[in-house]
């Protein structure tokens, strides 16, 4: 199954409330911006992939199909691990790359990617519905339908204001009581002191965990975090590719690690992060970036086949407008399905990836 063709797109798709307007303390949107990577084989396969790419003005769907022809073209699909091991493309449209290479090479077998991986332990995902920063009342109210919708865990985002940041999850206790598990994400907004201030003041409302409130590095300011609060603190911009999750464990940095394909290169170096934090007893969950259709396949795959994927995952997925799939994935009371379809398990429409592409090559 040798590749012979690649396709990419940037495409651009609406949001709606509750996720519009998606605020966090760096920026406002109301769309999700995706990389989408569509290979060919000799033998008529196609697999798709998709990468984020959110708030990235210079990208160019040339350059990136100029840039990924000579890594693609005459591969074997199949080889996944010579592919991790050759290529030096930047790791989002690598990631891309990797995900259509599973897609193929599960449609090449007739196997689900939860199965090339060695399985799926449960047959649905659990999801975490994300919100932007919202008011006391806002937040009461979308968490309130939240819970109608079947989610059992919201994640926020969070570090415009240590106040702000209190009045929301109170807002979201005061409205549901402990029906939904909290998580705040403030994206890096804060100093050590200013996060251990804010862990501290949130240890009354138990939340599930704090997500990287602080800078990526050094890991020693997350360990010390560690010790100032009884809030478990989670790291995603430190989770990076399998060898910097050796440095977060061996720091005793976290309770908590996010992973995600665009970040880490692709399912594989998920799948191996995943293994170390099973061996460490640490629980892993995928994170998001406005996934479309491929992306949020890839998760659902991932997250079913790996043992220390056990918390809700991350999506915005419930808040899209569209997907450029033929059939938009439904969920339900909290989850999502593992697809027992080969590959990705995913039907998607060339016409839709054209009607929202916003720059695109080789199409």
């Amino acid at each position: 199954m040798i590749i012979n063709s690649i396709k990419v797109a940037l495409v651009e798709i609406g949001q709606k409330p509750p996720i519009k307007p998606y605020r966090s303390h760096i920026r406002t949107s109301d769309t999700t911006v995706s990389g989408i990577v569509r290979l060919e084989a000799n033998n008529g396969i196609i697999g798709w992939g998709e990468f984020n790419a959110n708030f990235l003005p210079d990208l160019s769907a040339s350059a990136m199909y100029e840039s990924a022809l000579p890594f693609v073209d005459g591969r074997d699909a199949s080889n996944i691990q010579l592919y991790h091991q050759e290529c030096t493309l930047e790791k989002r449209l690598f990631s891309g790359i990797e995900l259509a290479m599973w897609d193929m090479w599960g449609k090449q077998t007739g196997l689900p990617v939860a199965t090339l991986l060695g399985g799926a332990l449960k047959d649905r995902v659990e999801l975490a519905a994300c919100m932007g920063i919202k008011s006391y009342e806002e937040a009461g109210q979308i968490c309130s339908q939240y819970v109608d919708m079947g989610f059992t865990t919201v994640k926020t985002k969070a570090g415009s204001d240590i106040q702000e940041d209190l009045d929301m999850v109170r807002g979201i206790r005061d409205a549901v009581g402990d029906k939904l598990q909290i998580r705040i994400d403030p994206n890096r907004a804060y100093s050590p002191e200013e996060a251990a201030q804010l862990a501290t003041a949130l240890e009354p409302y138990e939340l599930q965990y704090l997500e990287q409130p602080i800078m990526a590095e050094p890991l020693s300011d997350a360990h010390w975090l560690k010790q100032q609060t009884t809030t478990p603190i989670a790291l995603n911009e430190s989770v990076v590719e399998p060898d910097s999750v050796v440095e977060i464990l061996k720091a005793n940095a976290a309770d908590f690690l996010l992973p995600d394909t665009h970040i880490a290169g692709g399912i594989l170096p998920c799948v191996q992060i995943g293994h170390l934090c099973e061996a460490a007893n640490i629980p892993c969950i995928m994170h998001c970036g406005h996934d479309l259709g491929p992306k949020t396949a890839a998760m659902i795959h991932v997250a079913a086949s790996g043992a220390s994927y056990t918390l809700g995952n991350d999506t915005t997925y419930y808040g899209l407008l569209d997907d450029i799939l033929e059939t938009p994935f439904e969920i339900e009371s909290g989850h999502l399905a593992v697809s027992d379809k080969p590959g990705l398990g995913i039907e998607v429409s060339d016409e839709k990836v054209l009607r929202y592409a916003i720059d695109s090559a080789g199409w």
